[in-house]
């Protein structure tokens, strides 16, 4: 048997004991990981400070990748907030008697063991822990080499709580090879893993999606678009540009690409420019952009399928808000997009026709989150359809079983 079998077959042995956990002893167990985490701040930091000195790790991955007081704060409230949340398993969704007078309810489940595969952002190793322990899941983690000594001392604060609280610390591990080559493997554990949500950029996922076995969840690419129409209020707009550019570029809901209504392009374009560019934001164009901004750096086809992860953002004018919709349906990756209109019927169109799992009226995509959404943490932001969609907590972490409770029937 490989490591990697083992690491699997000792997470599917501690999700059978997982599921019977009561609700209020999970609750205490992620309200002792929080106060863990803050306890070993100093050791979490440290570790953390070995990653972000390896001089292979991008610069706009850094942010993703640093953790501070304020971040290891913000994971421990994530953790007690999960713990306030409903808890799924054992719900009922619904029951009824047969003809033959069998009582059958459809019941709440975990969904057994889940892999993750993410890169550069230690926050995951702890959001994840503290969705999947709640709903009665195992996890095995495989983080990115530019995280591990992070995801190593994060790890280690989890587990040692469950042993703490006399439960299995293999409900909780950690891939420490982060090699390709393990990964591919651990994307076909198929014996022991259920599913499997990758974390990270396009090429992550894509890869996932083209060698894993293991079912998938796709998360994550995020080409976020605003819209802004020929009604919107103009410094509505431009604050929500900004945010979503600059807050934290290099996260999946900030914004990429800008639409401009060909109305308002002469008189709103310059000012708008301008604000981006005083935040540093590299600011390309269209050929109707530069027209109206000489010095903006051309676009090329490229920049309308690019998540760049930085501080750049490419601006088109486009004809109506059909045209709008047409483009981001084309370039987009199913993620956040957002208009930004005093016109309700066009915002409504907006939402209805274009294909996101979020789609917001006069709001910042930085908003598609977990915590924000009031999940307590997200396990990721599914672009697919199926089983999940948008920013997933508990509830998209179960699936369900039918319980059936007869008096000695047999099918004629």
């Amino acid at each position: 048997m490989t490591d990697l079998e083992q690491l699997g077959e000792r997470a599917q042995s501690a999700s059978y004991t997982l599921g019977l956990l009561a609700t209020t002893q999970k609750n205490q167990v992620l309200a002792a990981m929080a106060t863990a985490l803050i306890a070993h701040q100093d050791e979490i930091l440290a570790a953390n400070a070995q990653d972000l000195e390896n001089p292979q790790v991008p610069t706009k991955f850094i942010d993703r990748l640093r953790l501070t007081s304020e971040r290891i704060q913000d994971m421990a409230t994530g953790l007690t907030q999960v713990a306030t949340l409903a808890d799924p398993i054992g719900n009922v969704d619904r029951a009824w008697r047969n003809e033959a007078g069998l009582m059958i309810a459809k019941e709440r489940v975990p969904l057994g063991v889940i892999g993750m595969i993410f890169e550069a952002r230690p926050n995951v190793t702890v959001d994840a822990s503290a969705l999947c322990f709640k709903t009665g899941n195992a996890v095995i983690l495989r983080g990115g080499k530019e995280a591990i000594h992070s995801n190593q001392a994060l790890v280690k604060v989890l587990r040692s709580t469950l042993r703490a609280h006399e439960i299995d610390e293999n409900a909780i591990q950690l891939i420490t090879d982060t090699t390709h080559a393990t990964a591919e493997k651990f994307m076909q554990l198929t014996n022991y893993v259920d599913v499997l949500i990758p974390r990270g950029s396009a090429r992550l996922i894509q890869t996932v999606l083209a060698k894993a076995t293991v079912p998938v969840i796709e998360t994550g690419a995020g080409n976020c678009h605003v819209y802004v129409d020929k009604d919107a209020q103009l410094k509505m707009a431009t604050d929500i540009v900004i945010n979503g550019k600059v807050q934290r570029p290099s996260v999946c809901n900030a914004t990429e690409k800008l639409l401009i209504h060909q109305d308002i392009a002469a008189d709103y374009l310059p000012s708008m420019i301008q604000a981006l560019r005083d935040q540093g934001v590299e600011v390309r164009g269209d050929a109707a952009t530069q027209a109206i901004v000489a010095d903006v750096v051309p676009t090329t086809d490229e920049d309308w399928g690019t998540e760049y992860n930085d501080l750049i953002i490419a601006v088109k004018v486009v004809p109506s808000e059909a045209a709008a919709i047409a483009h981001i349906n084309r370039y987009n990756t199913q993620h956040s997009e957002a208009i930004v209109t005093d016109n309700y019927r066009a915002g409504k169109v907006f939402q209805q026709r274009v294909n996101a799992a979020c789609v917001y009226i006069n709001a910042s995509t930085r908003f598609t989150d977990g915590f924000e959404f009031g999940f307590g943490a997200e396990i990721g932001i599914s672009t697919q359809k199926l089983h999940a969609r948008g920013p997933m907590g508990l509830a998209e972490l179960t699936s369900y079983k039918y319980i059936i409770d007869g008096d000695g029937q047999i099918r004629q």
